[in-house]
């Protein structure tokens, strides 16, 4: 028999039970729509936090207190303060360093006319807008004249300003309170969304010498949490991280060989890392997909079992009259791969359909995940829900092929 023959009587054995058929063919479709689903899931996660990443600004380097090396031990570590700021704006002394700026993180309860809420207030310097990529959709960012006169007053996202006025637009000349104390509101920022590196909505920024004698008080004066620079441009950014570290251990009086008593991030470095965790969480979801696949699989050769049992007899008429042993072997395989391929056709629709409910769902929480669906992943599970009708069929099918005609004719 050709191929033609063999598909036909596969078809016809299979729509003889449409209902085993079909209960057959829904194991398979769940594992294929897990499979798509969760990997897609996975691709949107990683393209949202590299999203996030990518708005923080243009070429940044984070450099914080401390060496994230929890197996070097450092002695005396000095923290950064507002003069390495001024070191490192030194463009004779680090040529590939366009934009140096600090910030200052204070948590805490912030209201207004009756609302609260907690959001993050940072002190910053007016180049962290710049540094930052933020813009002001309303009113102005801070100046260096609030800086100098330490004055009270707030850019705020919009988040904020939705949450304590339940609107964005003309809030320029309001007053807030952040930890009890009043600050006058001078500009909206333009809005960013959110993501898994978090949301840049939900902040507010204040001068840093504000924040330094009013908000919190360290240990050592004019100490900063974090200092961000920007290189010139992004093939500079290693030269950039070069220079910054000869600055920084200069002014910590660091002897050579000595680690580092800070850390010093790039924007690639986090998008390293942050590939690194959702490659790790898209392969542990399609893991649990496939696992779903394989007992779909199991539910193939369990049906395939079933068929060979109740056609004994068929099988044994079939070698009477001159079948071979291949002939049955292909047609009990065909079989299987028909429910298989099947399954994962309409897995992979129904993939489509999670994945469209999910970006809804999301949309909808305010999260910022949409799940994409690739050719990739697509092939990959039909080809596996392929591969698994084949494997999980091949046994059913030798043992279907095996049977002695006159045993098989003798069968009730």
């Amino acid at each position: 028999m050709n191929i033609g023959q063999y598909f036909i009587e596969a078809i016809e054995s299979l729509t003889s039970n449409k209902l085993r058929s079909g209960l057959t063919i829904l194991g398979i479709v769940i594992g294929v729509a897990a499979v798509i689903s969760m990997m897609a899931i996975g691709q949107g996660a990683q393209n949202s936090i590299s999203s996030s990443i990518n708005n923080i600004g243009t070429n940044v380097l984070f450099i914080s207190s401390g060496n994230r090396n929890q197996n070097v031990h450092i002695s005396n570590p000095k923290p950064l303060l507002l003069s390495d700021v001024t070191a490192l704006s030194d463009t004779s002394q680090v040529p590939d360093v366009v934009y140096v700026t600090a910030s200052l993180r204070i948590n805490g309860n912030v209201s207004a006319e009756g609302q609260t809420t907690s959001t993050e207030v940072m002190g910053v310097s007016p180049a962290y807008a710049t540094v930052r990529n933020l813009a002001v959709a309303d009113g102005e960012f801070l100046t260096e004249a609030n800086v100098t006169s330490r004055s009270a007053v707030a850019v705020i996202g919009s988040d904020v300003a939705t949450n304590l006025f339940n609107t964005t637009q003309d809030l320029v000349g309001k007053t807030i309170r952040i930890q009890g104390q009043q600050f006058k509101v001078i500009g909206v920022l333009e809005s960013k969304g959110g993501g898994g590196f978090g949301s840049q909505d939900n902040q507010i920024l204040i001068p840093i010498t504000t924040a330094q004698s009013r908000l919190t008080h360290r240990g050592t004066a004019n100490e900063v949490d974090q200092i961000l620079v920007s290189a010139v441009s992004a093939d500079k950014t290693d030269a950039a991280t070069a220079e910054v570290t000869a600055i920084l251990r200069s002014r910590h009086k660091l002897a050579d060989g000595a680690a580092d008593d800070f850390t010093i991030l790039s924007q690639s470095d986090l998008l390293s890392t942050a590939s690194s965790i959702t490659g790790t969480l898209t392969l542990f979801l399609g893991g649990v997909g496939g696992i779903s696949l394989l007992v779909g699989g199991i539910g193939i050769m369990n049906i395939m079992l079933v068929s060979v049992t109740e056609r004994t007899r068929e099988i044994g008429l079939r070698k009477a009259l001159g079948a071979r042993r291949r002939d049955i072997r292909i047609q009990f395989l065909m079989e299987s791969l028909l429910l298989s391929l099947l399954g994962g056709a309409i897995g992979v629709l129904l993939a489509w359909g999670i994945s469209a409910i999910i970006a809804q769902v999301a949309s909808s929480s305010g999260t910022a995940i949409n799940p994409v669906i690739s050719i990739n992943a697509v092939l990959l599970a039909t080809l596996f829900s392929a591969a698994v009708g084949l494997f999980f069929g091949l046994y059913p099918a030798n043992r279907a092929s095996n049977l002695q005609p006159v045993e098989a004719l003798r069968a009730e």
